[in-house]
């Protein structure tokens, strides 16, 4: 929020639901007055050309009558409006107006009037010019160093440059590798064009190599206006500034030095006119135009830049020196002299607002009343507040989407594993290695409170683990039903899952009255897989590379009643070692301290361990909660095992790395087998038959390989 905003002088709205952009805008002596005071020049997209010459009685009054001196409707859409000397044999200025496919030059005079309605104005056309092309913008100047006189230069939207000397057209030249046009500014100090790419970076090109490219085709040349087909040209100097132009002006404070302003949509550029970066502001907001003027201060440059926050920012160089509010989002801004009034800001939006503003303070005659004083009654403050809590109170329980009351889930979900394998497998396509795969049943009971809308079971199980089905949909459309379902689980893969625990999730969605779709709930339960459905009891091993042990605080309990179905009862009543065998071959061996309260754990692979590990520890604090002991804990003494971990790591990086040589090697043989097949092909679709050359021996050895 600025602090300061521009004061209104004279403002008002132009037409009703039209368009202006910022070649719409021009201020000039257009009526040759000779008094030195500007008139406003607006077009619109509408087609309507509008001139002010605002008199308010008083600062801030909207527009009078007597202040649109002309207001004519032309039968195609304004795209820019410029003031110059445009018409041979007179310095004289006149308007020119560009419209989409023409261009035309206008004189603008008054008659005095008789009567109290003041001056009449009106507009004669003095030339104009139908172009082949459609154009975007124009630009103005003594190309070539011409005196007294004004050269035109339109762009099209295909990036030609169409050059018109007042009555006559000149010629036309396209811009190299042009895709979109973009703004357009003509230096006089340089006698060059620039403009800004669809490669995002700043062009020049001297008028005098655009004027003498001649055409490809001498014999079309009558038509050069109409097919363009010019020499390419060679750029004079570029500058990449990384992003889009909104628009280019050029200074000339005087014979030795120029500067080049460009706006971008991110950043302001002052570049020196041979095309190295003066300076630029990094801005705060995103610019919507701007206006460069000379400074009170010598070698410094003023800038007005108008943003999309409806701020104007005056910037001297680089340095923000003033801030101010506008009531618009300007798309054009010109500064002159309105009424003996030098220095009046106009600025223009996209929807017709036109305002000539001046940057400064009025004083505010505002003053604050007072306030009464009287005595505060606290029994009627605190009845007052209490019925403002009650009203709070009711409303929080009757708008709630939910009740706040406590309630109990809409649905309830439960699990149950079988403890027993399925006597015939589900997983008859699967083997691990030599064994063949288990497989366990689970089923899940829902029973819901309420009718609910279509609910959705989903289950999930860690991988190499694979569900024989996880997808079911229900329709409980009565309260209190039943419904169950059941589902196996079995191995896939010849490595082991992370952990045996599953997750069923039901998802529905539950009709309010406030929302009748429903507002969509979860619920959730879990449960545990048994350690047979991947592991076989196996032989125990007392020579292992990789070993943990998990120190307890509590006496050792016998493996036996830990692992049953893992050991044989009638051996050893105090079991103390076990073995496990993975589906995948691998093997673990669990021994029990009899003495102290240890417990090791000991593999040939590191990563086999923690499966083993996390059920012992799981099993321990099931055993010693149904003796009735809650304060069962596990250490581990030793030193963090973070070398096998981190050889594992290098052992799966070097396999990836392995593997993408491999991916690269058969690409390449991939590529020799089809040149090869190619080379065939041709020798069999030849006429004359020709021997192959061993190219048959190749193609089987490059199959092979």
């Amino acid at each position: 929020m600025s602090l300061f905003k521009a004061r209104d002088w004279w403002s008002t709205v132009l037409g009703e639901k039209e368009e202006f952009d910022q070649g719409c805008l021009c201020l000039a002596d257009v009526d040759n007055s000779g008094n030195g005071q500007d008139k406003i020049i607006v077009g619109s997209f509408m087609g309507y050309l509008r001139i002010f010459n605002p008199h308010p009685v008083k600062t801030g009054d909207g527009a009078q009558a007597e202040d649109l001196l002309l207001e004519v409707q032309l039968r195609d859409p304004i795209l820019q409006v410029e003031v110059g000397k445009f018409v041979s044999g007179t310095e004289m200025l006149h308007l020119a107006v560009l419209h989409s496919r023409k261009l035309c030059v206008y004189s603008v005079s008054g008659t005095l009037g008789n009567v109290e309605h003041g001056n009449q104005y009106q507009i004669k056309l003095m030339y104009e010019h139908n172009l082949q092309r459609t154009a975007c913008n124009m630009t103005y100047g003594s190309f070539g160093g011409v005196r007294g006189r004004d050269l035109i230069c339109i762009q099209s939207m295909d990036g030609m440059l169409m050059v018109f000397e007042q009555e006559s057209y000149a010629f036309g030249r396209f811009l190299p590798g042009s895709l979109l046009p973009g703004p357009l500014a003509y230096s006089s100090r340089t006698d060059s064009f620039i403009t800004v790419s669809s490669c995002r970076q700043v062009e020049s090109y001297k008028y005098q190599v655009l004027a003498f490219a001649t055409d490809a085709d001498k014999r079309q040349e009558t038509e050069q206006q109409k097919l363009g087909s010019g020499k390419r040209l060679v750029v004079d100097w570029t500058l990449n500034i990384g992003e889009q132009a909104l628009d280019i002006c050029i200074m000339s404070f005087n014979q030795s030095a120029s500067s080049v302003f460009v706006l971008g949509e991110r950043n302001f550029f002052c570049l020196k006119d041979n095309g190295q970066i003066q300076f630029m502001k990094k801005l705060d907001c995103s610019p919507s135009c701007f206006l460069p003027y000379c400074s009170v201060s010598e070698g410094t440059i003023n800038t007005l830049i108008g943003n999309h926050s409806s701020l104007l920012h005056v910037y001297q160089d680089v340095t923000l020196k003033w801030a101010s509010q506008l009531p618009h989002v300007p798309v054009a801004v010109r500064v002159g002299s309105l009424r003996d009034l030098k220095g009046v800001i106009v600025t223009l939006s996209e929807d017709g607002h036109l305002q000539c503003s001046y940057l400064g303070t009025d004083p505010s005659l505002f003053q604050a009343p007072k306030v009464e004083s009287r005595e505060l009654n606290y029994d009627a403050l605190d009845a007052e507040l209490k019925e403002l809590q009650r009203i709070i109170k009711d409303v929080n329980k009757s708008q709630g989407v939910w009740p706040m009351t406590e309630r109990e889930d809409d649905v309830t979900i439960s699990a149950v594993v079988s403890p027993d394998s399925d006597s015939v497998s589900q997983a008859p396509d699967v083997e691990v290695g030599t064994d063949l795969v288990p497989s366990v049943t689970v089923k899940v009971t829902l029973q819901n409170r309420v009718a609910l809308q279509k609910a959705k079971l989903s289950v999930y199980v860690q991988p190499p683990l694979v569900l024989s089905r996880d997808q079911f949909t229900f329709e409980l459309t009565a309260p209190e039903m039943t419904r169950t379902v059941a589902f196996s689980v079995f191995l896939k893969g010849s490595y082991a899952p992370p952990e045996l625990e599953g997750n069923a999730v039901v998802s529905y969605a539950r009709p309010t009255v406030k929302c009748l779709s429903g507002i969509p709930r979860v619920t959730q339960c879990k449960f545990r897989l048994p350690l047979k459905l991947i592991c076989l009891p196996g032989q125990p091993s007392k020579i292992a590379s990789h070993k943990l042990t998990i120190d307890t605080n509590k006496p050792p309990v016998c493996l036996l009643s830990l692992f049953p179905g893992f050991a044989n009862q009638s051996e050893d009543e105090q079991v103390n070692v076990m073995g496990f065998r993975f589906l995948g071959g691998s093997q673990v061996t669990l021994l029990a301290s009899k003495t102290s309260q240890r417990y090791r754990i000991q593999s040939e692979q590191f990563e086999d361990l923690w499966l083993i590990t996390n059920e012992l520890i799981i099993r321990l604090q099931e055993y010693f909660e149904k003796q009735g002991s809650k304060d069962f804990a596990c250490s581990f003494s030793g030193s963090m095992p973070l070398q096998e971990y981190f050889a594992l790591i290098d052992h799966h990086f070097e396999l990836r790395i392995n593997g993408e040589k491999l991916e690269e090697l058969l690409s390449e043989r991939a590529v020799q087998f089809r040149a090869i097949q190619r080379r065939l092909l041709t020798r069999f679709k030849d006429k004359t038959p020709a021997p192959l050359q061993h190219l048959d021996t190749l193609l089987d050895g490059t199959y092979k390989q």
